[in-house]
């Protein structure tokens, strides 16, 4: 029995004369099966209110949620050769390419953008896991080098949000090699005294955890989130043995001294905000001064004169 189709929609159709309701009104909490209503979730972040899991987001609604007023500048990614390895498995890969840009609206897996966060310019570099998961490829790779160089030209700051399964397998060797190309860009933006924040988001593992996503000056990881080269069952498998509890997790890893600080999305703006400025060695935010309040005048009584 679907308890929104056979309960929550009659009763609906009957108040308001059989209007059709969409099929994402309520969203299911992965951890302890609660209905959430879509609005209160968007309205915060996708962060469910009452156990506090982490939803996928796309690129385009981080960057919305991220920036000040939701405000922001998209920058227009390279253009790289398509499909250079004529790669077939049980798809083509320019068909697999047009499926992701379909159902995304994207070009590839990263989304750049400039902007500010409370007063602050940087640039932003999001990796889309709804693309292809996130894979990186020459087109991710080309991207996330444009990023670092605007970041460069303009003497801002660069925040990424890594969420990938590693490498494109479809474009083999050249996508492996964006692993030290995108690494000379970082080192080249920390030559110029620029920081470089990570936030690591579910799941980022396999090669973009060799290069990029763990060489920030400071990482931040959301709760909860899978982060690592192989995963777990991988693990497990090869060395035959049960791995610890929440192996591989954003506290674990923190707790092991991997991740800097586990935030969550609703603080990411504000702590990363603070983080720049500590590094920058610029003011801290000021606070907007309360009004003085004054006791109340009190009239004192005439002094009467003495008989």
């Amino acid at each position: 029995m679907n308890w929104i189709t056979n309960f929550v929609r009659p009763k609906i159709n009957s108040m308001l004369g059989r209007r059709e309701v969409p099929e994402n009104l309520w969203v299911k909490d992965p951890e302890t099966g609660e209905m959430v209503f879509h609005k209160d979730l968007e309205g915060n972040q996708f962060v469910i209110p009452s156990s506090g899991h982490h939803m996928k987001i796309s690129a385009k609604e981080r960057l919305k949620y991220f920036f000040d007023d939701g405000k922001y500048e998209v920058i227009e990614n390279p253009k790289v050769g398509v499909d250079p390895l004529k790669f077939r498995d049980e798809k083509r890969y320019t068909d697999r390419l047009k499926e992701a840009k379909t159902k995304t609206g994207m070009e590839d897996a990263i989304l750049n953008a400039v902007g500010t966060i409370e007063g602050l310019p940087v640039v932003v570099t999001v990796q889309d896991f709804a693309f292809m998961g996130g894979s990186l490829g020459m087109a991710a790779g080309e991207a996330i080098i444009r990023a670092f160089e605007i970041a460069l030209q303009r003497k801002r700051p660069l925040i990424l949000f890594a969420a990938s399964g590693g490498a494109r397998m479809q474009e083999g060797i050249l996508s492996l090699m964006q692993l030290p190309r995108t690494t000379v860009a970082v080192d080249r933006l920390k030559e110029a005294g620029l920081p470089y924040f990570v936030v690591l988001t579910n799941p980022t593992t396999g090669g973009v955890t060799a290069s990029y996503a763990m060489l920030g000056d400071v990482h931040i990881a959301e709760p909860g989130a899978l982060i690592g080269f192989a995963g777990p069952r991988v693990i497990e498998q090869t060395i035959r043995e049960k791995l610890p509890e929440g192996f591989q997790r954003s506290e674990y890893l923190m707790q092991h001294g991997m991740v800097d600080m586990v935030v969550s999305r609703l603080e990411m703006k504000k702590t990363i905000a603070n983080l720049i400025r500590l590094l920058l060695k610029l003011p801290a935010e000021q606070k907007a001064a309360e009004p003085e309040i004054l006791p109340p005048v009190v009239a004192k009584p005439e002094a009467r004169p003495q008989a």
